[in-house]
Protein backbone atom coordinates (compact mmCIF):
# COMPACT_ATOMS: atom_id res chain seq x y z
CA UNK A 1 0.00 0.00 0.00
CA UNK A 2 1.26 3.24 -1.02
CA UNK A 3 2.09 6.43 1.47
CA UNK A 4 -0.87 8.28 0.02
CA UNK A 5 -3.06 5.44 0.77
CA UNK A 6 -2.15 4.67 3.77
CA UNK A 7 -2.91 8.15 4.95
CA UNK A 8 -6.28 7.75 2.92
CA UNK A 9 -7.44 4.63 5.10
CA UNK A 10 -6.72 6.49 8.52
CA UNK A 11 -8.29 9.90 8.08
CA UNK A 12 -11.27 7.09 6.98
CA UNK A 13 -10.77 4.90 9.64
CA UNK A 14 -10.84 8.00 12.50
CA UNK A 15 -13.07 10.25 10.64
CA UNK A 16 -14.15 13.76 10.29
CA UNK A 17 -11.98 15.84 12.93
CA UNK A 18 -14.98 17.90 13.27
CA UNK A 19 -17.46 16.47 12.36
CA UNK A 20 -20.57 15.17 14.65
CA UNK A 21 -19.40 11.86 16.79
CA UNK A 22 -20.12 9.01 16.42
CA UNK A 23 -21.80 6.52 18.75
CA UNK A 24 -19.82 5.72 21.86
CA UNK A 25 -17.43 8.36 20.83
CA UNK A 26 -16.72 11.11 23.17
CA UNK A 27 -14.97 14.25 21.63
CA UNK A 28 -12.86 16.91 23.53
CA UNK A 29 -15.04 20.01 23.19
CA UNK A 30 -12.80 23.00 21.40
CA UNK A 31 -12.22 25.74 23.73
CA UNK A 32 -14.45 28.61 23.18
CA UNK A 33 -16.60 26.35 20.68
CA UNK A 34 -20.39 27.72 21.48
CA UNK A 35 -23.26 25.11 22.36
CA UNK A 36 -26.75 25.20 20.68
CA UNK A 37 -28.19 28.20 22.48
CA UNK A 38 -25.80 30.53 22.53
CA UNK A 39 -24.37 29.01 25.70
CA UNK A 40 -20.35 29.11 25.50
CA UNK A 41 -18.82 25.13 25.77
CA UNK A 42 -15.64 25.96 27.49
CA UNK A 43 -13.80 28.86 29.02
CA UNK A 44 -14.42 32.24 27.04
CA UNK A 45 -11.34 34.31 26.41
CA UNK A 46 -10.19 37.32 28.70
CA UNK A 47 -11.93 40.28 27.76
CA UNK A 48 -10.74 44.22 28.40
CA UNK A 49 -11.14 44.41 32.07
CA UNK A 50 -10.03 41.18 33.73
CA UNK A 51 -7.38 40.63 35.48
CA UNK A 52 -4.23 39.27 33.73
CA UNK A 53 -2.08 36.99 36.37
CA UNK A 54 0.01 38.91 38.36
CA UNK A 55 -3.44 40.65 39.80
CA UNK A 56 -3.06 43.85 37.02
CA UNK A 57 -6.09 44.90 34.78
CA UNK A 58 -6.00 44.81 31.54
CA UNK A 59 -9.15 47.66 30.93
CA UNK A 60 -11.97 49.22 32.45
CA UNK A 61 -14.48 47.33 34.50
CA UNK A 62 -18.26 47.75 34.47
CA UNK A 63 -18.77 47.56 38.21
CA UNK A 64 -22.62 46.89 39.64
CA UNK A 65 -24.38 48.80 42.19
CA UNK A 66 -22.87 49.96 44.70
CA UNK A 67 -18.82 49.41 43.89
CA UNK A 68 -16.69 51.87 43.38
CA UNK A 69 -18.32 54.59 41.09
CA UNK A 70 -16.20 55.85 37.92
CA UNK A 71 -13.19 57.99 38.87
CA UNK A 72 -14.28 61.84 38.66
CA UNK A 73 -17.70 61.09 37.94
CA UNK A 74 -19.93 62.71 40.96
CA UNK A 75 -23.49 62.69 41.69
CA UNK A 76 -25.78 65.76 41.90
CA UNK A 77 -27.63 65.25 45.11
CA UNK A 78 -23.90 64.52 46.51
CA UNK A 79 -22.47 67.99 44.95
CA UNK A 80 -25.29 69.55 46.52
CA UNK A 81 -24.59 68.70 49.91
CA UNK A 82 -21.28 68.90 49.88
CA UNK A 83 -21.68 72.69 48.31
CA UNK A 84 -23.96 73.49 51.53
CA UNK A 85 -21.60 71.08 54.02
CA UNK A 86 -24.44 70.02 56.11
CA UNK A 87 -26.80 67.18 55.65
CA UNK A 88 -30.92 67.64 54.32
CA UNK A 89 -32.81 68.62 57.47
CA UNK A 90 -36.04 66.78 57.41
CA UNK A 91 -39.04 69.13 56.59
CA UNK A 92 -36.65 71.55 54.66
CA UNK A 93 -37.34 72.30 51.37
CA UNK A 94 -34.73 70.50 49.16
CA UNK A 95 -33.89 71.68 45.79
CA UNK A 96 -36.11 71.91 42.90
CA UNK A 97 -39.20 72.61 46.00
CA UNK A 98 -42.29 74.78 45.88
CA UNK A 99 -39.66 76.77 47.98
CA UNK A 100 -37.20 77.47 44.97
CA UNK A 101 -34.20 77.46 46.98
CA UNK A 102 -31.42 75.27 49.02
CA UNK A 103 -31.30 74.36 52.13
CA UNK A 104 -29.08 77.25 53.78
CA UNK A 105 -29.25 79.30 50.50
CA UNK A 106 -29.38 82.23 53.76
CA UNK A 107 -26.30 80.92 55.28
CA UNK A 108 -24.20 80.74 52.19
CA UNK A 109 -25.02 84.37 51.07
CA UNK A 110 -23.90 85.26 54.56
CA UNK A 111 -20.85 83.42 54.09
CA UNK A 112 -20.01 85.12 51.22
CA UNK A 113 -20.41 88.23 51.94
CA UNK A 114 -18.44 87.63 54.84
CA UNK A 115 -15.61 86.66 53.25
CA UNK A 116 -15.95 89.40 50.57
CA UNK A 117 -16.15 91.95 53.61
CA UNK A 118 -12.78 90.32 55.18
CA UNK A 119 -11.18 90.64 51.85
CA UNK A 120 -12.08 94.55 51.47
CA UNK A 121 -10.68 95.19 54.80
CA UNK A 122 -7.95 93.19 54.45
CA UNK A 123 -6.82 94.74 51.33
CA UNK A 124 -3.62 96.60 52.40
CA UNK A 125 -4.64 99.58 49.41
CA UNK A 126 -8.13 99.53 51.03
CA UNK A 127 -6.22 99.99 54.31
CA UNK A 128 -4.26 102.70 53.14
CA UNK A 129 -7.23 104.95 52.18
CA UNK A 130 -8.77 104.74 55.23
CA UNK A 131 -5.38 105.56 56.98
CA UNK A 132 -5.52 108.23 55.13
CA UNK A 133 -9.04 109.94 55.96
CA UNK A 134 -8.27 109.08 59.55
CA UNK A 135 -5.27 111.37 59.56
CA UNK A 136 -6.96 114.53 57.30
CA UNK A 137 -9.51 115.29 60.62
CA UNK A 138 -5.66 115.09 62.65
CA UNK A 139 -4.39 117.51 60.18
CA UNK A 140 -7.12 119.96 60.03
CA UNK A 141 -7.58 120.16 64.11
CA UNK A 142 -3.66 120.87 64.98
CA UNK A 143 -4.44 123.93 62.03
CA UNK A 144 -7.28 125.13 63.33
CA UNK A 145 -5.60 124.71 66.69
CA UNK A 146 -2.70 127.13 65.53
CA UNK A 147 -4.52 129.69 63.88
CA UNK A 148 -7.24 130.14 66.05
CA UNK A 149 -6.39 132.90 67.94
CA UNK A 150 -5.76 135.03 65.28
CA UNK A 151 -7.80 138.15 64.53
CA UNK A 152 -10.60 137.75 61.95
CA UNK A 153 -11.15 134.48 62.13
CA UNK A 154 -14.80 133.39 62.25
CA UNK A 155 -17.24 130.63 61.13
CA UNK A 156 -16.62 127.21 61.37
CA UNK A 157 -12.31 127.70 62.98
CA UNK A 158 -14.77 130.15 66.02
CA UNK A 159 -17.31 127.20 66.06
CA UNK A 160 -14.25 124.17 66.62
CA UNK A 161 -12.40 126.28 68.86
CA UNK A 162 -15.18 126.85 71.12
CA UNK A 163 -16.00 123.30 70.95
CA UNK A 164 -14.38 119.76 70.37
CA UNK A 165 -17.44 118.10 68.68
CA UNK A 166 -17.93 120.78 65.70
CA UNK A 167 -14.51 119.37 64.36
CA UNK A 168 -16.48 116.25 63.39
CA UNK A 169 -19.22 118.35 61.00
CA UNK A 170 -15.95 120.39 59.88
CA UNK A 171 -14.31 117.35 58.48
CA UNK A 172 -17.25 115.60 57.00
CA UNK A 173 -17.65 119.68 55.40
CA UNK A 174 -14.26 118.76 53.87
CA UNK A 175 -14.20 115.57 52.71
CA UNK A 176 -17.51 114.65 51.22
CA UNK A 177 -16.94 117.04 48.71
CA UNK A 178 -13.92 115.17 46.79
CA UNK A 179 -12.04 112.76 49.13
CA UNK A 180 -14.44 110.20 50.73
CA UNK A 181 -16.42 110.13 47.50
CA UNK A 182 -12.47 109.15 45.55
CA UNK A 183 -12.47 106.21 48.17
CA UNK A 184 -15.45 104.76 47.76
CA UNK A 185 -15.34 104.56 43.98
CA UNK A 186 -11.89 102.69 43.89
CA UNK A 187 -13.84 99.91 46.13
CA UNK A 188 -17.30 99.97 44.24
CA UNK A 189 -15.37 100.49 41.04
CA UNK A 190 -13.08 97.23 41.60
CA UNK A 191 -16.30 95.29 42.22
CA UNK A 192 -17.14 93.41 39.14
CA UNK A 193 -14.28 95.02 37.09
CA UNK A 194 -11.62 93.54 38.82
CA UNK A 195 -13.11 90.14 39.29
CA UNK A 196 -13.21 90.45 35.60
CA UNK A 197 -9.80 91.66 35.05
CA UNK A 198 -8.16 88.89 37.52
CA UNK A 199 -10.55 86.43 35.79
CA UNK A 200 -11.98 84.97 38.88
CA UNK A 201 -15.13 86.27 37.97
CA UNK A 202 -16.50 83.13 35.91
CA UNK A 203 -15.26 81.20 39.22
CA UNK A 204 -17.04 83.58 41.57
CA UNK A 205 -20.77 82.45 39.23
CA UNK A 206 -19.65 78.74 38.85
CA UNK A 207 -19.19 78.38 43.13
CA UNK A 208 -22.32 78.20 42.53
CA UNK A 209 -23.14 82.45 43.10
CA UNK A 210 -26.44 83.92 41.01
CA UNK A 211 -25.22 86.90 39.15
CA UNK A 212 -27.87 88.70 41.38
CA UNK A 213 -26.73 87.09 44.35
CA UNK A 214 -23.07 87.74 43.86
CA UNK A 215 -24.38 91.69 42.66
CA UNK A 216 -26.29 91.92 45.59
CA UNK A 217 -22.55 90.87 48.50
CA UNK A 218 -20.69 93.32 46.10
CA UNK A 219 -23.17 96.24 46.64
CA UNK A 220 -23.71 95.14 50.35
CA UNK A 221 -19.88 95.15 50.67
CA UNK A 222 -19.76 98.69 49.32
CA UNK A 223 -22.41 100.01 51.50
CA UNK A 224 -20.38 98.63 54.55
CA UNK A 225 -17.19 100.24 53.37
CA UNK A 226 -19.11 103.35 52.77
CA UNK A 227 -20.18 103.69 56.45
CA UNK A 228 -17.11 102.54 57.22
CA UNK A 229 -15.22 105.15 55.42
CA UNK A 230 -17.60 107.72 56.96
CA UNK A 231 -17.16 106.23 60.48
CA UNK A 232 -13.67 106.46 60.07
CA UNK A 233 -13.77 110.26 59.56
CA UNK A 234 -15.96 110.89 62.39
CA UNK A 235 -14.16 109.13 65.09
CA UNK A 236 -10.64 110.38 64.12
CA UNK A 237 -12.11 114.25 63.78
CA UNK A 238 -14.38 113.54 67.46
CA UNK A 239 -11.29 112.62 69.10
CA UNK A 240 -9.29 115.18 68.01
CA UNK A 241 -11.63 117.37 69.27
CA UNK A 242 -11.76 116.00 72.39
CA UNK A 243 -7.75 116.36 72.70
CA UNK A 244 -7.38 119.70 71.27
CA UNK A 245 -10.26 122.05 71.99
CA UNK A 246 -12.36 122.16 74.77
CA UNK A 247 -15.78 120.29 74.98
CA UNK A 248 -19.30 121.37 76.55
CA UNK A 249 -22.79 122.20 75.36
CA UNK A 250 -22.97 122.25 71.66
CA UNK A 251 -24.07 126.23 70.13
CA UNK A 252 -26.13 125.01 67.05
CA UNK A 253 -25.71 127.25 63.89
CA UNK A 254 -29.69 128.15 64.83
CA UNK A 255 -28.08 130.01 67.73
CA UNK A 256 -29.55 127.50 70.04
CA UNK A 257 -27.02 125.33 73.21
CA UNK A 258 -27.45 122.06 73.13
CA UNK A 259 -26.12 119.19 75.41
CA UNK A 260 -22.65 117.03 74.72
CA UNK A 261 -24.76 113.69 75.04
CA UNK A 262 -27.46 115.89 72.54
CA UNK A 263 -24.64 116.97 70.24
CA UNK A 264 -23.32 112.93 70.18
CA UNK A 265 -26.35 111.97 68.86
CA UNK A 266 -26.67 114.26 65.97
CA UNK A 267 -22.71 113.43 65.22
CA UNK A 268 -24.62 109.77 65.33
CA UNK A 269 -27.08 110.90 62.43
CA UNK A 270 -24.65 112.90 60.64
CA UNK A 271 -22.92 109.54 60.12
CA UNK A 272 -25.88 107.98 59.05
CA UNK A 273 -26.53 110.92 56.75
CA UNK A 274 -23.54 110.60 55.11
CA UNK A 275 -23.01 107.08 54.98
CA UNK A 276 -26.22 106.94 53.27
CA UNK A 277 -25.31 109.07 50.22
CA UNK A 278 -21.96 107.51 50.25
CA UNK A 279 -23.37 104.53 49.27
CA UNK A 280 -25.47 105.99 46.73
CA UNK A 281 -22.45 106.54 44.95
CA UNK A 282 -21.57 103.46 45.34
CA UNK A 283 -24.29 102.40 43.31
CA UNK A 284 -23.28 104.50 40.63
CA UNK A 285 -19.60 103.19 40.89
CA UNK A 286 -21.10 99.55 40.62
CA UNK A 287 -23.45 100.28 37.41
CA UNK A 288 -19.93 101.27 35.68
CA UNK A 289 -18.25 98.61 36.77
CA UNK A 290 -20.58 96.11 35.15
CA UNK A 291 -19.87 97.92 31.93
CA UNK A 292 -15.95 97.26 31.63
CA UNK A 293 -13.60 94.92 32.28
CA UNK A 294 -10.72 97.41 33.60
CA UNK A 295 -11.51 98.52 36.66
CA UNK A 296 -9.67 101.72 36.56
CA UNK A 297 -12.05 102.76 33.66
CA UNK A 298 -15.20 102.66 36.13
CA UNK A 299 -13.24 104.55 38.79
CA UNK A 300 -12.50 107.24 36.86
CA UNK A 301 -15.47 107.46 35.58
CA UNK A 302 -17.43 107.56 38.81
CA UNK A 303 -14.70 110.35 40.03
CA UNK A 304 -16.14 112.06 36.99
CA UNK A 305 -19.45 111.84 37.24
CA UNK A 306 -18.72 113.40 40.90
CA UNK A 307 -16.65 116.00 39.73
CA UNK A 308 -18.89 117.12 36.43
CA UNK A 309 -21.78 117.38 39.20
CA UNK A 310 -19.93 119.72 41.28
CA UNK A 311 -19.06 121.72 38.77
CA UNK A 312 -23.05 122.05 37.45
CA UNK A 313 -24.07 122.79 40.94
CA UNK A 314 -21.72 125.47 41.55
CA UNK A 315 -22.81 127.65 38.17
CA UNK A 316 -25.70 129.57 38.94
CA UNK A 317 -27.66 129.52 35.45
CA UNK A 318 -27.91 125.88 36.27
CA UNK A 319 -29.41 125.97 39.72
CA UNK A 320 -32.32 124.34 38.11
CA UNK A 321 -30.23 121.05 37.69
CA UNK A 322 -29.02 120.85 41.05
CA UNK A 323 -31.77 119.30 42.85
CA UNK A 324 -30.96 116.52 40.33
CA UNK A 325 -27.67 116.02 41.31
CA UNK A 326 -26.23 113.56 44.17
CA UNK A 327 -23.72 115.99 45.48
CA UNK A 328 -26.16 118.42 46.35
CA UNK A 329 -27.79 116.57 48.90
CA UNK A 330 -24.51 115.34 50.58
CA UNK A 331 -23.95 118.55 52.76
CA UNK A 332 -27.53 118.67 53.79
CA UNK A 333 -26.98 117.07 56.89
CA UNK A 334 -26.12 120.04 58.18
CA UNK A 335 -29.90 120.01 59.22
CA UNK A 336 -28.54 118.14 62.58
CA UNK A 337 -27.26 121.23 63.37
CA UNK A 338 -30.11 123.28 63.86
CA UNK A 339 -33.36 123.12 66.15
CA UNK A 340 -35.06 121.49 65.68
CA UNK A 341 -33.65 119.13 63.34
CA UNK A 342 -34.38 119.79 59.57
CA UNK A 343 -35.88 116.22 59.00
CA UNK A 344 -37.61 118.00 55.81
CA UNK A 345 -34.31 118.83 54.02
CA UNK A 346 -32.68 115.32 55.23
CA UNK A 347 -35.87 113.09 54.50
CA UNK A 348 -35.66 114.25 50.81
CA UNK A 349 -32.07 113.95 50.50
CA UNK A 350 -32.53 110.12 51.67
CA UNK A 351 -35.33 109.77 49.08
CA UNK A 352 -32.94 111.35 46.62
CA UNK A 353 -30.43 108.73 47.65
CA UNK A 354 -33.17 105.67 47.30
CA UNK A 355 -33.70 107.11 44.10
CA UNK A 356 -29.81 106.62 42.79
CA UNK A 357 -29.48 103.45 44.34
CA UNK A 358 -32.60 102.17 42.38
CA UNK A 359 -31.86 103.44 39.25
CA UNK A 360 -28.07 102.35 38.78
CA UNK A 361 -28.38 99.28 41.13
CA UNK A 362 -31.40 98.61 38.01
CA UNK A 363 -28.88 99.77 35.76
CA UNK A 364 -25.83 97.34 37.10
CA UNK A 365 -28.86 94.25 37.53
CA UNK A 366 -29.96 94.30 34.03
CA UNK A 367 -26.19 94.83 32.56
CA UNK A 368 -24.63 92.14 34.73
CA UNK A 369 -27.36 89.51 34.24
CA UNK A 370 -27.74 89.66 30.72
CA UNK A 371 -23.80 90.30 29.61
CA UNK A 372 -22.09 87.03 28.62
CA UNK A 373 -18.65 86.46 31.26
CA UNK A 374 -15.93 85.58 29.48
CA UNK A 375 -13.18 86.44 32.16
Amino acid sequence: MSRADTRQHDRTATGPQNGPATAGERRTPDPGAREPGGSSAGPAPETAGEREPGGSSSGPTSETAGERRTPGLVPVAETLRSVERRPPVPGEAGPGEAAGRRPGAGAAFLRLLGSELGLTFRRPRNQAMLGVLAVVPVVVGVALRLFAADDGMGGVITAVAGNGLMLTFASLSFLTVLLMPVTVSVVAGDALAGEAAAGTLRYLLAAPAGRTRLLMVKYLNAVVFSLAVTAVVAASALLTGLVLFPTGPVTLLSGTTVSVADGLLRVLLTVGYVGAGMAALAAVALAMSAFTEVSIGAIAGTVVFVVVSQVLRAVPQLDGLAPYLLPTWWMRFDGVLRDPVATGDMAQGLLVFGAYVLLFGSIAWARFTGKDITS
